[in-house]
C-alpha cells in the first residue's frame, strides 16, 4: 500500500519535490520499502498553471483539511514563514502525521514546541533542508557527533552574502554593484534584507546551536546579528593586507568554562588558509571543531530549488522508513540546559582602523586605551600621513565587551577623527 504525502506549497521547491518523487518513484520505493504517492497539494490559488503533471483534483486551498486527512501519512511543508505553517505542522503532528519541513524561520522561533508535540504524538519532524540546502549537515551534527563534545561551529550559511563578499574580494566590486549582480542571477531577492542584514543566517545559527550543543534554549532572538551593508572596499583591502578574506559567518561556540554558549552572525576577517576562506560564489560550508572528531567541514550548494528538494527527499525517505517500522526519532527530550551568553562574553579579536591626526604621541595614547581595558595589541601599522593618516590595529583575543568599550573610548579621543572600520577576526579555535 502506497504511503501518501501531502505537500504544503508548490513554488520552486515544491514543484521540484513533485518532480523528483515522480521521476524517481521506482528507486524511492526500493529505498523506503513501499511507494510514495502525492495525496494532495495545498496552494493559495488552485487555477494557476504549475507544470507538475499532477491531477488537478489533487490541488486544494484547504490546507488544514489536507494535513488532518486520515489517509495522509507524511506532510511536507515548503510554504515558509511562521503562520500558517506553525498551525498546520502542529495540526499534522497531533493527527499522527510525520513532517518534513524546510522552514528555518519557524524552527528557529518555536522549534521546541514543535519537537515536544512530535515526541508526544510519536512522530518525526525532520528538517535537513532548513540549513545549507543539499548539504548533509544537521543529521551528522545531531546523530554522528552525539557522542562527542562540539566546541565550535562556524558556517557560511547564506549564499547571497557569500556571493556579494566574494565579488568584492575577487573583482574589486562595491557592495551595491555586487548585490545588483546577485539579484540579476537570482541569488538575492528583490528585497534582500533577510540576507544582507543577517536574519536568514541568524535563524540557521539558532538551529545549528541547538543541535551542536543539545539544548532547546536557543532561538533566533538569542543570536547576536550584524549584516554586511557596512562592509567597505577599505575593509576588503585591509583583510587582504593581513592575508585574510571577509566572510559572513554564523558562529556557535561553547564558552571556555563550558557552562554556556555564544551564538552570533556577523562579517569577519578570516585567514586565507582557513578552509572556509576558499568557499566562493553562492556556496555554503560549515566547519565543525569537536573534541574527539577534530575538524570537519561540510560543503556544497546551499540554496536553490533542486538542492533544497534533494534534502527534503532524503528526509522524506527517512521518515517514511520510520513509519513503516513504527518508530520515530524524538528530538529535544534530553536538554543539556546550556544557556546562551551575551556577545560581550565571547572571546574574539578586533581589527580596528582609525583615521587620526599625524602627530607625536597618537599611537601611545591609543595603546593606553587598549591597555586600560585589558586588551593587548597583536600588530599595528600606519598608512598615509598628515591629514590622511590611518592607524590599523589588530588585538589579541579578549572579551567582546572589553573590545567594544575600547572602540567607544577611542572614538572620544581628540586625535581620532573617526573610527573608519571595526571587524572581528576569527581563526582556528586555539589560535591567539
Amino acid at each position: 500500500m502506497a504511503m501518501k504525502v501531502a505537500l504544503l506549497g508548490c513554488g520552486v521547491v515544491g514543484a521540484e519535490v513533485v518532480r523528483l518523487i515522480n521521476e524517481q518513484s521506482a528507486e524511492l520505493s526500493a529505498r523506503v520499502g513501499t511507494s510514495l504517492e502525492i495525496g494532495g497539494v495545498a496552494v493559495r490559488r488552485v487555477g494557476r498553471a504549475r507544470g507538475t503533471g499532477l491531477d488537478p483534483q489533487l490541488f486544494t486551498t484547504d490546507a488544514m483539511s489536507l494535513v488532518t486527512r486520515p489517509d495522509i501519512d507524511v506532510v511536507v511543508e515548503v510554504i515558509g514563514g511562521i503562520e500558517p505553517a506553525r498551525s498546520l505542522i502542529l495540526a499534522a503532528v497531533k493527527s499522527g502525521k510525520s513532517v518534513v519541513t524546510a522552514n528555518k524561520a519557524l524552527l528557529a522561533e518555536d522549534g521546541a514546541t514543535i519537537h515536544a508535540a512530535a515526541r508526544e504524538a510519536g512522530v518525526d519532524v525532520f528538517y535537513e533542508a532548513s540549513v545549507a540546502g543539499a548539504i548533509p549537515l544537521l543529521r551528522p551534527v545531531r546523530d554522528s557527533l552525539a557522542g562527542d563534545r562540539v566546541h565550535r561551529v562556524l558556517g557560511i550559511v547564506n549564499g547571497t552574502t557569500n556571493f556579494i563578499l566574494d565579488r568584492m574580494d575577487t573583482q574589486g566590486a562595491g557592495f551595491a554593484e555586487s548585490l545588483e549582480e546577485a539579484q540579476e542571477l537570482g541569488y538575492a531577492e528583490a528585497d534582500p534584507t533577510a540576507d544582507v542584514e543577517g536574519f536568514d543566517a541568524a535563524a540557521k545559527a539558532a538551529i545549528l546551536a541547538r543541535l551542536a550543543f543539545h539544548t532547546q534554549r536557543v532561538t533566533a532572538a538569542d543570536v547576536h546579528r550584524e549584516g554586511i551593508t557596512d562592509v567597505s572596499a577599505g575593509d576588503i583591502a585591509s583583510a587582504k593586507a593581513m592575508g585574510c578574506v571577509v566572510k559572513m559567518l554564523a558562529i556557535c561556540q561553547r564558552s571556555e568554562a563550558g557552562d554556556s554558549i555564544g551564538v552570533r552572525v556577523h562579517p569577519v576577517m578570516l585567514p586565507r588558509e582557513h578552509p572556509l576562506a576558499t568557499v566562493n560564489e553562492a556556496y555554503n560550508a560549515v566547519f565543525v571543531e569537536a573534541e574527539s572528531a577534530g575538524r570537519l567541514m561540510f560543503y556544497g550548494a546551499g540554496a536553490g530549488g533542486t538542492p533544497t528538494a534533494s534534502a527534503i527527499l532524503g528526509d522524506l525517505v527517512a521518515v517514511a522508513r520510520n513509519r513503516l517500522a513504527a518508530t520515530s526519532v524524538g528530538e529535544g527530550g534530553h536538554d543539556t540546559g546550556l544557556p546562551v551568553h551575551e556577545v560581550g562574553k565571547t572571546v574574539t579579536r578586533y581589527h580596528v582602523a582609525l583615521d587620526v591626526a599625524d602627530r607625536p604621541g597618537v599611537l601611545a595614547r591609543v595603546a593606553e586605551v587598549f591597555a586600560g581595558n585589558g586588551v593587548s595589541i597583536k600588530n599595528v601599522r600606519q598608512e598615509g600621513s598628515g591629514e590622511d593618516a590611518q592607524l590599523v590595529l589588530v588585538s589579541h583575543q579578549a572579551p567582546d565587551a572589553a573590545l567594544a568599550t575600547t572602540v567607544e573610548q577611542l572614538r572620544a579621543l581628540d586625535m581620532v577623527r573617526s573610527v573608519a572600520s571595526v571587524m572581528r577576526v576569527e581563526a582556528f579555535s586555539e589560535d591567539g
